[in-house]
């Protein structure tokens, strides 16, 4: 039977006490960690990617189960072997990667798997009371009737927020909220959990983003290599002194602008004109687009608005129905993946797992991927064994990896290393185009950094780079230039990004703003295409 005694105002609503997890390869993701939370905070979990914050979630939610340590929720120890028993005991879990159905409404989402009946029959009415009183309540609207594949991504965090305080969510675990949010939105989340907090609720708020961890957490607890390395008040930390608890030594997280020139180099990637339909939507509208040797061209925008798909069509990955692509003075239009490489472009795709890595494949293998035919690693017959591991050796030296060796498989190594080999890989062929879709999503504030600088280091060689990402910090602190995409389309152009405010950038991701199309390429376009 559960304690009935309510905590005192700093008695812990949650205590995870020595909580070890040894994975079956021997990896140590939490060792003796003892994690505790006060009803009605606000708790930042902040770390390096493998520092155990996602597993020691996981834990709490019933998705692990631990080799040792104990979890007290109000007092009372408890027992978590699922996230049925996790959600029985008051923990809701808003995972970064939304689990909704997208063909069905925001109430049906709400609502599934605890469905308000009449008679046998799913009561669609009292389902959509049910939406909108939860969000007169919490102050987190939703149209009960819109299905979420036609709403924003905004509005999808809302309903699964909603989707874990329907169900009785005491204790909520947001895990990277803001990760694809515009500014706007994510005022908006920032005063929803605010408000939040101010009913009683206790949020354990997970992400990479230190100063919004500053301007919203009342303490933040610090894990690094699977131990906690401190819990201290927010207010009485900087962020510098927290990412120096993360990392174990200063971190950069000035803007690493690529230098401003008089003169900008010539033309490397051009696209003029792109157009693209699929599944009867047109996805990329009139995409016209220029970007110049040594420097880097941000694309911002709310992800689901075209950057992915003209990434594709730019690389080769996907045809598009009409336009031109020019690659360094080459026609790109049409030309596969592997062509296309010929001609000096490299790609970080968005997706390292998927389109980025082989996991199984050795480091050695993935780094030889896009050049096993080419010299010094193949003389055109075979390939050579002494030049692929020195090949590995060297980059894994070079760019910083942390493996055991070469012939590690990359699917064993962290998220920040993962992205690191697909770095070097693409990096080490001084290319003289890159494209950078969404380079340190999910990545930690070392790896990240290190990121940075390799993208700002390609640029003074030369290297054109082509950016997108959903961080709209990450855009507007590397970019010398700057377009932002709404449904397809290029709807506004910035020929200089230092003086811009985010607030601004964010009207146009939401569609609130944009500018006349024809200017938009005149701006663009103006300077002459060698």
């Amino acid at each position: 039977m559960r304690a009935q005694a309510q905590p005192q105002a700093t008695d812990p609503i949650l205590l995870m006490k020595g909580i070890t997890k040894v994975y079956p390869n021997g990896l140590v993701a939490n060792s003796n960690v003892t994690f505790e939370v006060r009803k009605g905070e606000i708790h930042a979990l902040v770390g390096e990617n493998g520092a155990g914050k996602t597993t020691l979630m996981k834990v709490l939610f019933g998705l692990e189960k631990p080799d040792e340590g104990s979890i007290f929720i109000k007092g009372e120890e408890v027992r978590i072997s699922s996230p049925n028993d996790a959600i029985r005991y008051g923990v809701g879990m808003v995972h970064q990667h939304f689990m909704l159905a997208p063909s069905l409404t925001v109430a049906e989402n709400i609502v599934l798997g605890a469905e308000p009946r009449k008679g046998i029959w799913f009561d669609r009415k009292r389902a959509e009371q049910v939406c909108k009183e939860l969000s007169e309540k919490y102050g987190l609207h939703a149209e009960p009737a819109a299905k979420i594949k036609d709403v924003p991504v905004g509005i999808r965090q809302r309903v699964e927020i909603l989707k874990a305080l329907m169900r009785g969510s005491d204790i909520l675990v947001l895990d990277e909220p803001t990760a694809v949010l515009t500014p706007q939105e994510t005022d908006e989340l920032f005063e929803a959990l605010k408000s939040l907090k101010a009913m009683g609720h206790t949020i354990i708020f997970i992400s990479h983003k230190l100063r919004e961890v500053k301007e919203l957490s009342d303490r933040v607890t610090v894990l690094r290599s699977g131990k906690v390395i401190g819990t201290r008040d927010t207010d009485q930390v900087t962020v510098e002194e927290i990412s120096r608890m993360m990392v174990g030594r200063d971190v950069v997280l000035k803007p690493m602008r690529p230098k401003a020139t008089g003169t900008r180099g010539e033309v490397r990637l051009l696209a003029k004109n792109l157009n693209l339909v699929q599944d009867g939507t047109q996805v990329l509208k009139d995409v016209t687009l220029q970007v110049r040797a040594g420097e880097i061209l941000g694309i911002a925008g709310v992800e689901g608005n075209g950057q992915v798909e003209l990434a594709e069509v730019i690389t080769g990955l996907s045809p598009c129905d009409s336009g031109e692509i020019w690659v360094c003075g080459q026609d790109a239009t049409g030309k596969s993946p592997g062509e296309i490489r010929d001609m000096g472009l490299s790609h970080i795709p968005q997706d390292r797992m998927i389109f980025g890595v082989a996991s199984n494949a050795s480091i050695s293998e993935n780094l030889i991927s896009t050049r096993y035919d080419k010299r010094p690693v193949s003389n055109g017959f075979s390939l050579d064994i002494k030049a692929v591991a020195k090949l590995g050796q060297d980059l894994i030296s070079r760019f910083g990896i942390k493996a055991s060796s070469a012939q590690q498989a990359v699917g064993t190594l962290s998220g920040g290393n993962i992205q690191k080999v697909v770095i070097a890989r693409e990096f080490s062929t001084e290319p003289k185009v890159i494209i950078a879709n969404q380079p340190t999503r999910g990545i930690d504030i070392g790896a990240t950094e290190s990121v940075h600088k390799y993208l700002v280091d390609a640029t003074e060689s030369g290297t054109a780079v082509l950016l997108v990402s959903a961080d709209l910090t990450e855009v507007m602190s590397l970019s010398n230039r700057l377009i932002v995409m709404y449904e397809g389309q290029v709807v506004a152009y910035f020929d200089e990004v230092q003086g811009l405010e985010e607030e601004e950038i964010g009207l146009y991701m939401l569609g609130l703003k944009r500018q006349e199309p024809d200017e938009v390429t005149a701006s663009m376009m103006g300077r002459p295409v060698e």
